[in-house]
C-alpha cells in the first residue's frame, strides 16, 4: 500500500500543475532562416532587371508599361511550368511589345541566361499545382460566356483588350487546356482578374476554354525573320533634306502622322528601333536602325544636329529609355514616337517587314489592369 502512494501522489502534483497552468510549454522552434539566393538567381535578378523590369516591373507585378502582366501572382507561378516561361522569355508574344529575347531569333539572351531569369522568377514561388484534365467543352456555349466575362480585358481574335490576349500564337502554342481553365477558375491574385470559379459552373468553364482555343485558330502563321542588323545601316533619312518643324508634345513625344509627313516631304532625320534586334528582325519602320536599349554602343556616331526619333511598341518606355540616354549625352532634338510601331504599322505605314508579318491587332491606350 505505501508503495501505491508514493507513485500516486506525486502523480497527482504533475497532473494538478498542468491543469492549472503552471507547467511551462516547450517553446516553438525558431523559424527556419530564408534561403539565401542562388548564384543562378542573382544572376537571374540583375538580368531581369535590365531587360524585363522596364515593363513587368521591378518587383514582377506587371504593368509598368503596355499590359505587361505580373510574373508573381500565385496562380500563375504555381501553373505555368519552367518551360512555359522559357520559351516566352525566348519567343516573345509577337504582335506584342514583349518580344523575342532568345539569342537565337535575334535577342540578347542565351540559354544559360534565360534560365537564370526562370530560377529567380521561381525563388519565392509557391510550391507546382497538379493541374486536373479539361473535360471537352463547346466552344459555341463558351462565346456568350466569354464575351459577357471576359472580351473587355482579353479582346477576341482582332482587337486586343488592356489583359493579356489570349488569340495571340504564342500564348496558344504554350498555354495547356488545364492551365487556361485554372486561371480562369482560381484569377490572377494581386491583379484585376477576379476568380470565375464562383460564377460559373464546371461545364461553363470548359467551354470558355473551348472558346479560348477557337481564338487561335485565325493566328498567323510562321515567319522567316530578316537578316540580323549589322550596325553599319545608314543613321540618317534625307541627309539632304530639311530638319521637320515639328510641336512635339511635352517636347518629348511626336506622333507618328507628324513622322509620316516628314519623311514623304524628305525632311531629315534618324529613326531609332530601340526594341531588342529579333523585333527589328520581324518588322521596322522603314530606313529605321536598330539601337536597342539594352545595347545602346552605336549612340556614340548619332550626330547631334539631327532629330532623333526612337519608337518601341510599349509605346514609350523602351523608347524612353533610349531618348533619355541622349538627352543625357546633350541632345537637343530626341523624341519619342508617340504612339510606337504597332500604330504605325496598322496605319500603313511604311515598314521593312519579313514575309508573312502583319500589322498587329488593335489595341486601347496602355494602363494598369489584371490578367491571365
Amino acid at each position: 500500500m505505501t508503495f501505491g502512494v508514493r507513485w500516486f501522489l506525486p502523480l497527482v502534483v504533475v497532473l494538478a500543475a498542468c491543469d492549472s497552468g503552471s507547467a511551462q510549454p516547450a517553446p516553438a522552434p525558431a523559424p527556419a532562416p530564408p534561403r539565401p539566393p542562388s548564384v543562378a538567381e542573382s544572376a537571374g535578378k540583375i538580368t531581369y532587371g535590365k531587360l524585363c523590369a522596364p515593363c513587368h516591373g521591378v518587383e514582377g507585378k506587371g504593368y509598368a508599361a503596355d499590359h505587361s502582366p505580373s510574373l508573381v501572382s500565385a496562380t500563375f507561378l504555381e501553373t505555368a511550368t519552367d518551360d512555359f516561361i522559357r520559351r516566352s522569355i525566348i519567343a516573345g508574344r509577337p504582335g506584342t511589345s514583349m518580344g523575342a529575347y532568345g539569342k537565337a531569333l535575334g535577342g540578347p539572351l542565351d540559354d544559360a541566361s534565360v534560365d537564370q531569369i526562370v530560377r529567380f522568377l521561381r525563388g519565392t514561388a509557391p510550391q507546382p499545382v497538379a493541374l486536373a484534365a479539361v473535360n471537352k467543352g463547346d466552344p459555341a456555349k463558351g462565346a456568350p460566356l466569354y464575351t459577357e466575362h471576359c472580351k473587355t480585358c482579353h479582346g477576341d481574335a482582332t482587337t486586343r483588350g488592356e489583359a493579356p490576349h489570349l488569340a495571340n500564337l504564342q500564348f496558344q502554342k504554350l498555354a495547356s487546356d488545364s492551365f487556361v481553365r485554372y486561371a480562369i477558375e482560381k484569377g490572377r491574385p494581386g491583379t484585376k482578374m477576379v476568380a470565375f470559379g464562383p460564377v460559373l459552373k464546371p461545364a461553363q468553364l470548359d467551354d470558355v476554354v473551348a472558346y479560348v482555343r477557337a481564338l487561335g485558330s485565325a493566328g498567323p502563321g510562321a515567319v522567316n525573320l530578316l537578316p540580323a542588323p549589322t550596325g553599319k545601316e545608314p543613321l540618317v533619312l534625307n541627309p539632304k533634306g530639311k530638319d521637320p518643324v515639328w510641336a512635339p508634345r511635352e517636347n518629348r513625344f511626336i506622333s507618328v502622322d507628324d513622322v509620316h509627313k516628314a519623311l514623304a516631304a524628305k525632311r531629315r532625320m534618324i529613326i531609332i528601333d530601340a526594341r531588342p534586334p529579333s523585333e527589328w528582325m520581324q518588322v521596322h519602320i522603314e530606313g529605321a536602325v536598330s539601337i536597342p536599349y539594352h545595347d545602346m554602343k552605336r549612340l556614340d556616331d548619332v550626330p547631334k544636329d539631327v532629330y532623333v526619333i526612337a519608337y518601341c511598341a510599349c509605346p514609350h518606355h523602351l523608347s524612353g529609355i533610349v531618348v533619355d540616354e541622349l538627352v543625357k549625352r546633350g541632345y537637343k532634338k530626341a523624341l519619342v514616337l508617340d504612339e510606337g510601331i504597332n500604330v504605325w504599322h496598322q496605319r500603313k505605314y511604311p515598314v521593312t517587314a519579313a514575309p508573312g508579318v502583319t500589322p498587329p491587332v488593335n489595341e486601347p491606350p496602355a494602363q494598369p489592369r489584371g490578367g491571365l
